[in-house]
């Protein structure tokens, strides 16, 4: 099988790579490690949906408040709120004066020793995430780009297009045209542990 990934660093990425649409920012998210220095867990991500401002019938900048004002704020800060009992991560991003923000919704988990991992079952569904890497509303607000943050995203693989499931996003009543839920496939996924191994 070809390779499906290029590895990459384990840099933190910077504010520049959020400045950008909320979708490109979804799509480059796959393969990315999000890790909680606090708990000292990590997970590369395998899903991702972008939400954008008002024109964005799913998105929480619609409602106005708190949660449209993050939104419209610095890129590269978490946007943390709770639905059904259970804390969702969003992170900020979006091009200068507009809104947006990409929900994680899955991850691999994975525990680095060295330059090997250990790699754990999927976790699939934006509140198990949050339970797991113990993410909660302390890091609403949090800006993940910067070296002593709590809770920051590495750079590690690029997910090739071919590797990737697009569909509409889950769970909103109403949704835009265009399918913006990314994911990476099961085929994909086996290989791409394989591959980290």
């Amino acid at each position: 099988m070809l390779p499906l990934m290029v590895k990459m660093n384990f840099k933190m990425l910077e504010k520049w790579f959020y400045e950008r649409s909320p979708q490109i920012v979804a799509r480059e998210l796959l393969g990315k490690i999000l890790y909680n220095t606090d708990s000292q867990r990590m997970g590369i991500i395998i899903e991702t949906e972008p939400y954008f401002g008002i024109e964005d019938p799913a998105s929480r900048a619609r409602r106005g408040g708190n949660l449209a004002e993050v939104m419209r704020g610095p890129v590269c800060t978490a946007l943390v709120y709770g639905i059904h009992r259970q804390w969702l991560l969003n992170i900020v991003a979006h091009p200068p004066g507009e809104y947006g923000a990409v929900l994680v919704r899955s991850i691999l988990p994975v525990e680095r020793q060295g330059e090997e991992f250990n790699i754990f079952r999927p976790i699939f569904g934006p509140g198990r995430l949050t339970r797991y890497l113990s993410i909660d509303k302390s890091l609403h607000g949090c800006f993940l780009c910067r070296e002593d943050s709590r809770l920051k995203i590495l750079d590690y693989l690029a997910i090739e297009d071919k590797c990737v499931l697009r569909s509409r996003r889950v769970g909103v009543r109403e949704d835009l045209p265009e399918p913006l839920n990314f994911k990476v496939n099961n085929e994909c996924l086996e290989a791409l542990a394989e591959q980290i191994k």
